[in-house]
């Protein structure tokens, strides 16, 4: 027989239920002392300054790790008081001021090159290249295709297969 062990219930309690058989089940939720976590979708910010730091540690007296430009998409991954510990697509980056962020949502160019597109779809026609690293404003999403606007102001599509943001 299996039996589950958590420390919230008695032994006792436990060991009783083992004795007629029964197997120990319980929920997070009914457990008092635990709060149940339910799965989060990814919470992203972009970078609002010019140039912003991403620190070792959350204090301005930490190293500087990056340095980060304007509209760079960062998902979070823990806070922190006024700081955000942070990662994109490459991985685990460290911490940036909560201040110097924005909820407007940017995409960075993941692959080699990509294609901006008139439309949402490989059937309309191409209006421009965007290159790896290049980070553009996200207008709105259809499907797996985002309508970006880029720095100069130019519009378009692109597959989101070929960017990290949101």
């Amino acid at each position: 027989m299996l039996m589950l062990s958590l420390p919230s219930l008695s032994r006792r309690f436990s060991l009783a239920l083992a004795a007629l058989g029964l197997a120990t089940v319980a929920t997070v939720a009914a457990l008092p002392g635990i709060a149940a976590a339910a799965p989060r979708a990814a919470e992203f910010v972009s970078i609002q300054g010019s140039a912003v730091n991403v620190r070792e540690k959350p204090t301005t007296r930490s190293a500087t790790l990056w340095e980060m430009g304007r509209g760079y998409p960062l998902q979070i991954t823990q806070r922190k008081g006024q700081w955000l510990r942070v990662k994109d697509f490459e991985g685990p980056m460290g911490w940036v001021h909560a201040p110097l962020t924005s909820k407007s949502p940017h995409m960075v160019v993941t692959s080699r090159t990509a294609n901006l597109r008139a439309g949402p779809g490989t059937q309309h026609r191409r209006v421009g290249r965007l290159e790896q690293h290049e980070v553009v404003k996200t207008l709105k999403k259809s499907g797996s295709w985002a309508q970006v606007q880029r720095e100069g102001g130019q519009k378009g599509w692109i597959a989101r297969r070929l960017a990290w943001g949101w």
